[in-house]
């Protein structure tokens, strides 16, 4: 399946034990391959310093990849969604379910009665990965579904569930979310929400609330219609000729994604319907949609960006692109204000403006950031006096020992004087054998050499002490802020939230108005 090479590593009762390896920079690619597999991959880090590790470093599983948990862009298509889904059952073929787009943040819940609406459910949200119980009687009618997994029974407990959702959206109960009385669609989510915090080893502070899908929403399709219609798939399986082929023409990967879930869910209340048309065509007059779709061009995949700051996964450009969203949308703001739809106001409501957020970002990410903080070169000069300091340090050592030098050799006026450095004894002042009398009493003996005497001083010492670890020091420091960074966004996740789906609401209408 990967195409790598079988190897071993010393033996175990006589026999090789057998290994296969990758270069870490390579991993998400071959990660990516076992996924797509529908395979789960479990990804350990080094956790111990290895300077003070007695035998073995200790490691730790930091997450569990599998299908319906991506949060990194590499393994995600940009403009379709990736579910995670679980089913409940009761008597008289009843059944819960409960999705999640964990690189969304979007989580809802519907029950269904009989197999035929369940599979047409199923087809209609197309999950990437499906948790049952063992128990579950129905398996033989999933026989074509990819990503099937079977969960413990109490992982479906009602009480065990209720108190998990409770607690991830701190209420004292789920009445208002209008889903008290769906027993089964919440043991669905229990136990959804359990494997979700399982395999990201984290909390999910990006999952704020959970939404109540009734099949009285919207216009029911059979998995015949919904396959004759070629809505985003046609009949070979290609997304090719389909209508969302015709009608995306969106300008961000969240608007192409929010348009697929529409033409999936044709609404059969009027007044979101007509609300909808009227932005249609307030955008479409004079052209109103042109400017959107111009600033639109430039707006990141907000959403998922923001998952991946709420697991602490965000990578700097992840940051550097929310950076140059934000300071996009004054002028998307503006774009808004010269467009008269009341509708299209509270879209604008949603998007609002973050100038603090804004300007934090701006000041502290470098226009173009490495793909990871691993090797710092992320945070700007002039954010933080501590990281400056010690970048200072470390790039200027150069120099502080050609000025050293000629400070020294000035007062002490011995021509034979030179400072230098090995890896052994670190800083020194060298003085030839001849004029080594001569040191200054300040001056410490560091190392006798045949022709030589070399010394350290006071000063050269704290020098040496402050460069020697400066490196590693602003790489910590740097780290540090990156870190305070996620948290200063977290604080803000719901607000961002909102404005992610008010971008991906206008993208889409500005697509309509276009189209």
């Amino acid at each position: 399946m990967l195409d790598i090479t079988l190897t071993a590593r010393g033996k175990s009762g006589g026999n090789p034990i057998p290994m296969a390896g990758i270069p870490y920079h390579s991993a998400e690619n071959y990660i990516a391959k076992l996924v797509r597999s529908g395979l789960s991959v479990a990804v350990c880090e080094q956790t111990g310093d290895p300077a003070t590790s007695k035998g073995p470093v200790e490691r730790k599983v930091m997450r569990i990849v599998t299908p319906g948990t991506l949060t990194d862009e590499a393994f995600l298509e940009e403009r379709r969604d990736n579910l995670l889904c679980s089913i409940s059952f009761g008597d008289e073929e009843a059944f819960g379910l409960a999705y999640l787009d964990l690189s969304g943040g979007r989580f809802s819940v519907s029950q269904v009665r009989g197999l035929p609406d369940l599979i047409s459910e199923l087809q209609r949200i197309r999950p990437s990965e499906v948790l049952i119980s063992e128990e579950f009687p129905y398996e033989g009618a999933f026989e074509n579904l990819t990503g099937l997994r079977r969960q413990a029974p109490w992982l479906y407990d009602l009480d065990s569930a209720k108190s998990l959702l409770t607690t991830q959206f701190k209420t004292k109960d789920l009445s208002g979310f209008g889903i008290d009385s769906m027993q089964l669609a919440i043991c669905a989510a229990g136990c959804l929400l359990q494997y979700a915090k399982d395999t990201q080893r984290n909390e999910l502070p990006h999952i704020v609330t959970i939404n109540k899908e009734e099949r009285s929403q919207y216009i029911l399709l059979d998995a015949a219609s919904r396959k004759n219609l070629e809505i985003d798939t046609n009949l070979a399986g290609e997304s090719n000729h389909t209508l969302a082929w015709a009608m995306d023409a969106c300008k961000t990967a969240m608007g192409s994604r929010l348009l697929r879930r529409w033409l999936h869910h044709p609404l059969r209340d009027r007044e979101i319907v007509n609300a909808r048309l009227d932005c249609v065509s307030s955008l479409e007059q004079s052209y109103n949609y042109d400017a959107i779709q111009t600033n639109l061009k430039q707006v990141g995949d907000v959403q998922r960006i923001l998952a991946r700051i709420a697991l602490r996964s965000a990578r700097p450009r992840d940051l550097s692109r929310l950076r140059d969203t934000l300071i996009l949308l004054p002028a998307i703001q503006a774009d808004l204000r010269s467009v008269d739809c009341p509708s299209l106001g509270e879209v604008a409501k949603d998007i609002s403006e973050h100038p603090s957020l804004a300007e934090l970002l701006e000041r502290a990410i470098i226009d173009n950031p490495p793909v990871v903080i691993r090797d710092g070169g992320v945070i700007k000069d002039g954010f933080d006096a501590e990281l400056d300091d010690l970048r200072n340090i470390s790039e200027n050592a150069g120099q502080f020992l050609i000025d050293l030098e000629t400070q020294e050799r000035e007062a002490t006026g011995l021509s034979t004087l030179k400072v230098g450095y090995n890896r052994v004894h670190g800083y020194f002042i060298e003085i030839s054998k001849a004029q080594s009398d001569k040191a200054p009493d300040a001056y410490i003996r560091r190392q006798t050499l045949k022709n030589a005497e070399r010394f350290i001083t006071p000063e050269l010492k704290a020098f040496e002490d402050k460069a020697l670890s400066s490196k590693s020091r602003a790489l910590s420091r740097e780290k540090a802020l990156y870190e305070s960074l996620l948290d200063e966004l977290n604080e803000a996740i719901d607000a961002l939230q909102r404005c992610a789906k008010g971008l991906s609401e206008l993208d889409v209408l500005s697509n309509f108005a276009e189209r």
